[in-house]
């Protein structure tokens, strides 16, 4: 029903910037937040390192405040994280997660909770 699909991840030297996209499609009436999770290591907790509401507020781990920012653009239910002054322990599967609402077949509303795939971002010299 929703579809949601990041690029840009790659192999990147500690300093460094990228910035990656998540594009969500499908039966979406409308997106709450939208947001970006990354995994450090198998086994590990996913955890949040930066999300955006509707109304554009932003949220942030401790660990990127200052070097990352999220942005988003509605009209593409589109969300990007730009990275920069990269370190090696931002090295992760950073996984996108969008809260939205389906207009179903039926009429009716749905609420749910989609994640995408994850892209690979490496900080290494």
């Amino acid at each position: 029903q929703v579809q949601v699909v990041e690029s840009g991840g790659g192999l990147v030297q500690p300093g460094g910037s990228l910035r990656l996209s998540c594009a969500a499609s499908g039966n979406i009436f409308k997106i709450n937040d939208m947001g970006w999770y990354r995994r450090q290591a198998p086994g590990k907790q996913r955890e949040l390192v930066a999300a955006i509401s509707s109304d554009g507020t932003t949220n942030f781990a401790d660990s990127v405040k200052g070097r990352f920012t999220v942005s988003r653009d509605n009209a593409k239910n589109t969300v990007y994280l730009q990275m920069n002054s990269l370190k090696p322990e931002d090295t992760a599967v950073y996984y996108c997660n969008v809260d939205c609402v389906l207009r179903l077949y039926s009429g009716s509303y749905s609420r749910g909770d989609y994640w995408g795939q994850g892209t690979q971002v490496t900080v290494s010299s």
